[in-house]
């Protein structure tokens, strides 16, 4: 069975075909940070459902060409710098930083490439000069250059591919006020942005005289110079279908690049909102998260990662504190298996069985149904554990079975659960229940294990003895 995903271009599901087959290369754009602050758990779902799109295609035999872009200029870091009185670079480093920290953090593989956009202005300005030779840009008078709507579409272009529009209303939740240039119709969006006093000093020469990119174009400039005029894949948030992705396409087909009948790209996936305690996250609303905020709350990237991944990325999702529990309490019900599993393995491997690996293809080849993909998971946990009580399952079913889940994990990326060295005193509970246990003492070993619980440990008995587990 092929892979297929539901296409936004299409309003479909369509069977994934990249564009070049016979290569078995898989070219895919995510849209990555802006890095003036931390990434939020909105974020994440988004970056993360990326990570995992293209841990499949290399599952299915692709080779991913991942491209990641790091947007480090637009009016919210202009602001920014203005207030703390940093250069630029220096002020968009730290953020950039923290963003590829976490990324490690929730085991996302890194891109191939993420460029910056101010290391590719002169491709924005190449860009923007092939789409004024067209007819589809204009000089305002005070030196921006817009993309006009008009003009795009009385050229016998569609705007609107991806959404439904109402021409009378059509910058809603633009990034800047409709007001704040002069272009000449509500509908146009900024390509190069000239330089005010608030800028400072973040400009760049161009043939329009001193200024900045505005935020769409960066994005196609820095996907079709890495990729090509028309690529497979570009992933993004469902917050970004409009205006956002459907600029990049008007600009990047309006610049007349592609190959005859080749569209920009081939496949647009969007994931779905998120919300947090049933609402929209938000700072005045005490529910708004990044990473960081978690990790303070004791919770871990790899409990953070198995949540977000649990939903179809379709799906708006409803992010809890209340939920990272149960992703907590899942993983270690996962754990547990592997571990008994590994203790009957012993040293010996075995090809990975296919039964459990067939099935969690299976549903992910339906639109990345990962939430089917887990079902078939804790069913096998399920079975697995119920013939590990009855000492029915041999050495080669447990190497099997062992090998089955790690590749599975190549496509998940939970891994493993990292060593925690017990403190003394949770060391010295642990000896108590012991020889509480050694003298048959079985209501003082039991009380034991519910305090060691309650200070966050658990006890796991072993028939190479008993091991503490961080919780």
């Amino acid at each position: 069975m092929g892979l297929k995903l539901f296409n936004t271009l299409s309003h479909s599901v369509q069977e994934f075909v990249a564009r070049d087959p016979g290569r078995r290369e898989a070219c895919l754009y995510c849209c990555g940070p802006t890095v003036y602050d931390y990434a939020h758990i909105g974020n994440w779902r988004t970056f993360i459902f990326g990570d995992l799109v293209r841990r499949y295609l290399e599952f299915k035999g692709y080779a991913v060409r991942h491209v990641m872009n790091i947007t480090d200029v637009d009016d919210k870091i202009i602001r920014r710098v203005r207030e703390t009185g940093l250069p630029l670079r220096e002020f968009t480093a730290r953020f950039e930083g923290a963003f590829f920290e976490d990324l490690k953090t929730l085991n996302c593989r890194m891109p191939g490439q993420t460029p910056r956009a101010t290391e590719h202005i002169p491709q924005i300005i190449a860009l923007i000069e092939k789409l004024t030779a067209h007819g589809l840009a204009y000089r305002a008078p005070d030196g921006s250059v817009y993309f006009s709507i008009e003009k795009y579409r009385g050229g016998g272009r569609r705007y609107g591919q991806l959404v439904k529009l109402n021409f009378d209303e059509l910058r809603v939740g633009e990034r800047v006020r409709s007001d704040e240039y002069a272009k000449e119709a509500v509908g146009d969006f900024a390509l190069w942005k000239a330089r005010v006093a608030e800028d400072g000093e973040v400009f760049w020469p161009s043939p329009w005289g001193e200024g900045r990119p505005g935020w769409h174009i960066e994005c196609s400039a820095m996907s079709m110079e890495l990729l090509g005029p028309s690529f497979d894949m570009h992933i993004g948030g469902e917050d970004l279908m409009f205006p956002h992705h459907e600029d990049e396409i008007a600009q990047s087909e309006g610049a007349g690049v592609q190959p005859p009948g080749q569209p920009f790209v081939r496949y647009w996936l969007h994931a779905a909102h998120l919300l947090v305690e049933g609402k929209k996250m938000s700072k005045s609303l005490g529910n708004f998260f990044t990473l960081r905020d978690l990790l303070a709350k004791g919770f871990t990237g790899r409990e953070i990662r198995f949540l977000l991944l649990g939903a179809h990325y379709r799906e708006t999702f409803n992010f809890t504190l209340e939920n990272l529990q149960g992703a907590r309490a899942a993983l270690l019900r996962l754990d547990q298996c592997l571990t008994k599993l590994r203790e009957v393995a012993g040293n010996l491997k075995a090809p990975a069985a296919p039964g459990l690996v067939s099935q969690f293809a299976a549903a992910l080849d339906d639109d990345l149904n990962v939430s089917g993909g887990w079902g078939a998971v804790f069913d096998w946990v399920r079975q697995t554990n119920r013939r590990l009580d009855e000492n029915t399952l041999e050495a080669a079913e447990a190497g099997a079975a062992l090998a089955a889940w790690e590749t599975l994990d190549t496509i998940l990326g939970v891994g493993a659960p990292g060593e925690v060295e017990a403190p003394a005193e949770i060391a010295a509970l642990l000896d108590a229940r012991q020889a509480a246990r050694k003298a048959k003492d079985f209501k003082r070993a039991d009380a034991f294990r519910q305090e060691l619980k309650a200070k966050g440990w658990i006890i796991e008995d072993t028939p190479k003895g008993a091991r503490l587990k961080k919780l």
